[in-house]
């Protein structure tokens, strides 16, 4: 997997990326580091969940995919309307490269384009390159919700982080 020296091709998330992306969620989940889940979903699972909008892909020379991001809704309540929460997930043999970042820039700017104000999302303390990268980008944290859920028979906590529109009041 190899990027340009540009960075990578940022393009919407298809079902011609399915299982690319359901691959690299996989590896993520895998990893022990990312998320509670344990199982990557279904791509109609998946799709369903995601906001249409806010899905991208990170794509190499070859079109193969090297990462992804997508949001969700945290609420269907209307004072909410401008929240989602995201996740991201670069490929093992991708990470170091700028995918994330470019695909977090695309989030941002998709989200910001729909009037959504807040991007939030929640990281295990652990995943250290994950809280550096969201901080480059404009997320700080706002506390760490303390033995939030067990993963694997152990509690775990999670940092909240958030970016706040500086364009969107």
């Amino acid at each position: 997997m190899t990027t340009t020296a540009a960075g990578p091709r940022i393009t919407a998330m298809t079902a011609e990326h399915a299982d690319q992306v359901l691959a690299i969620y996989q590896f993520g989940i895998d990893e022990g580091q990312a998320t509670f889940e344990t199982t990557a979903p279904t791509w109609p699972q998946f799709d369903a969940a995601k906001l249409p909008g806010h899905r991208h892909v990170a794509l190499d020379e070859a079109g193969r995919v090297l990462g992804w991001v997508a949001a969700v809704a945290v609420s269907d309540r209307c004072a909410y309307a401008g929240v989602v929460e995201h996740s991201v997930y670069v490929h093992p043999a991708a990470r170091g490269r700028g995918v994330g970042t470019a695909l977090l820039a695309a989030l941002i700017t998709s989200t910001e384009a729909a009037g959504i104000w807040t991007i939030q999302s929640g990281i295990f303390p652990e995943n250290t390159a994950s809280l550096a990268l969201h901080a480059r980008v404009g997320f700080r944290v706002i506390g760490t919700r303390t033995r939030l859920g067990r993963h694997h028979d152990v509690w775990r906590d999670v940092v909240l982080i958030e970016r706040r529109s500086p364009v969107i009041s």
